[in-house]
Parts: structure tokens; sequence; C-alpha cells
């Protein structure tokens, strides 16, 4: 069918379909573009400011020290430490080599981490080492680790802080979150914040 014919039937000419459609297009760009993110960013911001900024924590001071949904290395021997991470807990690198359990590169990074558990923490058997401490996360930025591998570590810091080891077990006690809705996930304790505490007890 010819442009002409066309035209007739429908009554409409390519340039009111054009304007149409440019119409339409606008509309969308100016609904989905600008509109619904200046709505969705100010409800987020009215209604859980904290995790729409990045769940931010800050010393006692008021300076961000991290985020309390990504993990990161303490230098400190004193500090409680986290899960073993192979991208160095780059958020724009998440995820792991996923290598099998028989991967020589795997089975000697983690002899090598044992081993630095056990020069460090010499008073500690290595049969009640954690798994966790000495494994990456599958995103290997995993912010969390089990209260078992929190309370392994309080011999050690014991020695090198003072603190009593009771102190620091109600310590742990005291960050250890419970599962999602009693139900889903496992018992565990943010690292970043045990931290945090930790140093403001060590400044008292």
């Amino acid at each position: 069918m010819s442009n002409i014919a066309q035209e007739g039937r429908d009554g409409r000419s390519g340039g009111a379909v054009f304007w149409i459609a440019l119409r339409t297009s606008l509309l969308f760009i100016i609904l989905c573009g600008i509109v619904y993110p200046l709505v969705s960013t100010g409800l987020a911001q009215l209604l859980f400011p904290h995790q729409a900024n990045g769940s931010l924590l800050k010393d006692k001071d008021g300076n961000v020290v991290g985020s309390e949904l990504i993990g990161q290395p303490f230098t400190g021997s004193s500090y409680f430490q986290g899960r073993v991470s192979s991208i160095d807990y780059k958020a724009e690198a998440s995820g792991s080599n996923n290598y099998a359990p028989s991967n020589p590169d795997m089975l000697a990074r983690t002899q090598a981490s044992i081993e630095q558990w056990h020069r460090d923490n010499p008073d500690v058997p290595i049969d009640r080492l954690p798994i966790a401490l000495v494994t990456n996360s599958g995103s290997g930025l995993d912010p969390h680790i089990t209260p078992q591998s929190a309370l392994v570590q309080v011999p050690r810091i014991s020695k090198l802080t003072g603190i009593s080891a009771a102190d620091l077990e109600t310590l742990v006690g005291e960050y250890t979150e419970n599962r999602d809705l009693g139900v889903f996930g496992d018992r565990r304790v943010n690292v970043l914040k045990l931290n945090l505490a930790l140093k403001e007890m060590l400044g008292k």
C-alpha cells in the first residue's frame, strides 16, 4: 500500500505520527528519568536516610569510618579481625575466585591464613579456629563473622589491650545480631561495629 493510501486510511500524516511519538517519548523521559528517581530518592531519604546514604558508620568524633554493609581490613592485632577477602574488600570488585576445595592456590592461601592465625593467637589451639576466619565469603565483602569467630579472638585481644576476657565476651554478646525475623540467616557480629565499641572502651 502506498504512503498516500496509508495516510488516507488512518487519517494521519507521517508528520503527525512523528509528533505523537516525540511527545510520548518526552513524557516517559520526564516520568521515568526525572519524576520517578526524584520521588523514590526523596522517599528513601525521608523514610530510610541511613540506608539510603550507604549505611555509613561514624566514630565518636563524627568521622565516617566505613559502611556496615562492607567489610574492611583491620591492621591492628588488638582489634577483631573479619573474614579473609581475596579482593581486599574492594566493593567494585565484588566476587571471589570460586576455587574448588582441591585448588592448589586456595589450599596455599588457606594454609597461609592458618599459619598467620597461629602466630597471632598462640594461646588458641588450631582445632578451635573457625573455618570462616580462613575462608573467603562469596562476595569477598562480608562485614560479619559468627559469634564464635569473635569469641575465639578474645584471648589475643585481652592480652594486647589489658581488657579482661569477661568484659570482651560481654561486648561480643552485646553486638551479636540475631537471625532476621528469627528465622533467616545465622547469628552474626558486625566486625566494624564491634571494633568501634572496642575502640571506645579502650579510650575510657
